[in-house]
């Protein structure tokens, strides 16, 4: 007779989205089920917000004040302003929050009255909306009509300045996002996470130490995954196996996600294993599998797949090797057990294509595994999540889509692949055509030839409202270098095809890659602010290059002209590394000129200014024809 199932509690651990489950949760247990196996889930990250984020939690937050006060430490500046207003901040809590979360609507009259919210320092960003003529400041954005967008941006403001408190005040470490992650970024040593873990619980730790007893007294599972996407979501993972494990030490705890598949993958650090019994890698579903069965005594340890463990004193690696399941074959993602009512919808910028990430609850879905691609060189096309691809049919993904509409009541869908496939979105939208199915998409693709205007056009019919893509660099030289098998003029024609088709267009930038000098950085802004007047595209994002070990440059750092620093010895986590680059170029300091330019043009302003006005040194004049997009568009 087969040993029963073992029951399994999935975690999302602080911090991350506040608007939507992280989908990992949702992946596996949804897979779980689908083989018949008893399988829940609960989000941590939300839970931790909601319980800081409520009048008993601001009592803390003053009590912490007024106890820091009494042994002669001097509040911060923020702090103080909160104590200060502190009646205010706790009886608008509450009402806030049910407002953000779709339960107040009218709510949003006083709110934006700026008569209802304490406003502290965050609010200050409101003043770079000036209007000359004494009138609303805020009317360019929202108008007349956009009384709940102007309270939701309101509404963010007033709880980032409760971060900012809580960091301040209980927990130095704390973000909304970010939680932490200093603690396990590229960190080689154990060392600060296991001290972090040693030392007496803060304020904030004991509420997530109370919520993983609670959620584990709950369910009472056997098995416990806790999936960690970011280093900002690692020291609460450890917290919540650790209050775990004291509850129930017979509770078998298993660490995965994005952060263990690229940093962990040399883990060597026993101390990690006082904390979790098993840390797998890569696609969750075959290594689970084999777990279950290993602790229901039907395979050998020496028979796991792609799972680290501890046996005498020492970590050690094994991965017998079996196919992975088919992306057909991974079951539909189910938000069962997840609180759906209660994320909160934010607004942290006003660019339409901009709060997509942080507004609105979307069920989040993947059309292919991997990347098929496969070649940018600044990318760890070397792992599993990228290199893997394997596609569902658009039979599959729309009875999934169903199916989740059917559960969830809601019909948004963020699609989070690498890069969504032409051919599968095609199909996939002539699918969801053809069944007439109303559902609103975003997702994530390459800006290639492929998405022509007719195909936009039906992209935009299933119900496509947004997509974003790489141009990185915006230099036809280095997006050679980089492979990104695209070039300017290409990206041009394929933002300005969607975005003639009504849908709204981001652009991934990057600075900083491999022998980029000034000039190139100039250059590359320059084509961005025409990117943005011709109306290409309307949001973007610079980001740091960053090397890592899995990617080609850091594979092979010679055919991109530079040398790399060695890594500092370590057994606990291993990714970003160091390179040095003969061109010298302080990329620091033009991040700041870029990151100015680009805020200005997601709010229309600066269009017509000479890209030089937004670095505060000089630069060079950009060489590139200030029409050279409009030209490269003629032909659209």
């Amino acid at each position: 007779m087969n040993a029963p199932a073992l029951r399994v509690l999935s975690v999302i651990p602080p911090m991350t989205q506040l608007n939507t489950p992280y989908p990992s949760t949702a992946y596996l247990t949804g897979f779980l089920r689908s083989r018949g196996l008893p399988a829940v889930q609960e989000d941590l990250a939300l839970a931790l917000a909601l319980e800081l984020l409520s009048p008993a939690g601001l009592d803390t937050l003053r009590d912490a004040i007024d106890a820091a006060e009494g042994s002669g430490q001097a509040p911060s500046e923020r702090a103080r302003a909160f104590r200060a207003q502190f009646p205010a901040y706790r009886a608008s809590i509450g009402p806030t929050i049910a407002f953000l979360q779709g339960r107040d609507a009218t709510l949003a009259h006083r709110i934006g009255s700026r008569a209802f919210l304490p406003e502290g320092p965050r609010f200050s960003s409101l003043d770079v909306y000036v209007d000359e003529d004494g009138g609303d400041p805020m009317a360019w954005a929202f108008g007349a009509l956009g009384v709940q967008d102007r309270a939701r941006h309101l509404a963010t403001l007033y709880l980032n300045d409760l971060a900012d408190v809580i960091r301040d005040t209980l927990d130095p470490r704390f973000e909304f996002v970010r939680y932490a992650e200093q603690l396990a970024m590229s960190q080689p040593h154990f060392d600060p996470l296991a001290d972090a873990l040693a030392a007496p619980p803060n304020a904030v730790d004991t509420v997530l130490q109370r919520l993983a007893r609670e959620a584990v007294q709950r369910h009472a599972p056997q098995l416990l995954l806790i999936s960690v996407p970011f280093p900002g979501a690692v020291y609460g993972a450890f917290r919540i196996a650790q209050a775990a494990k004291a509850l129930d030490p017979s509770l078998i705890t298993v660490l995965g996600g994005g952060y263990v598949n690229t940093e962990l993958r040399e883990l060597a650090e026993p101390r990690v294993f006082d904390h979790f019994d098993f840390v797998t890698l890569d696609a969750g579903e075959r290594p689970l599998l084999a777990l279950l069965e290993h602790l229901q005594g039907r395979r050998g340890a020496s028979r796991l797949v792609r799972t680290f463990l501890r046996q005498d004193g020492e970590v050690r690696y094994v991965n017998f090797v079996e196919p992975d399941i088919a992306f057909d074959d991974v079951g539909t993602p189910t938000w069962d057990g997840l609180p759906l009512d209660r994320y909160l919808s934010l607004l942290d910028m006003l660019n339409p294509m901009h709060r997509l990430w942080s507004d609105g609850r979307w069920n989040k879905l993947t059309v292919a595994h991997g990347c098929y691609w496969k070649k940018c060189s600044f990318c760890d096309v070397s792992l599993d999540y990228i290199g893997r691809f394997d596609a569902a049919t658009a039979e599959t993904l729309a009875d999934r889509i169903e199916a989740i509409v059917a559960e969830t009541g809601q019909t948004g869908f963020h699609f989070v692949d690498e890069a969504a496939p032409p051919k599968s979105l095609k199909a996939l939208a002539a699918e969801l055509q053809r069944r007439h199915l109303a559902i609103s998409w975003w997702g994530n693709i390459r800006f290639e030839k492929t998405f022509t205007p007719d195909l936009c056009q039906q992209l935009a019919d299933s119900g496509c409202i947004a997509i974003s893509g790489g141009l990185e660099v915006a230099s036809d030289r280095l997006l050679t270098l980089m492979k990104k098998g695209v070039s300017v003029d290409q990206v041009a024609r394929v933002t300005k095809g969607f975005s003639d088709a009504g849908i709204l267009v981001h652009a991934y930038l990057m600075y900083g890659f491999p022998t980029q000098t000034v000039q190139d950085t100039v250059d590359a802004l320059e084509y961005v602010r025409q990117l943005f007047a011709a109306g290409c595209i309307q949001s973007g994002f610079w980001h740091r290059f960053a090397c890592t070990v899995h990617s080609p440059v850091g594979l092979a750092p010679q055919d991109y002209g530079v040398t790399l620093q060695p890594l500092p010895p370590g057994r606990f986590a291993k990714n970003d590394i160091g390179f040095l680059d003969p061109t010298g170029t302080d990329h620091d300091l033009l991040g700041v000129g870029l990151k100015k330019a680009l805020y200005n043009y997601m709010h229309g302003i600066g269009l017509d200014e000479d890209v030089r006005s937004w670095f505060d040194h000089p630069v060079p004049k950009a060489r590139v024809a200030r029409h050279r997009i409009a030209k490269a568009l003629e032909g659209l």
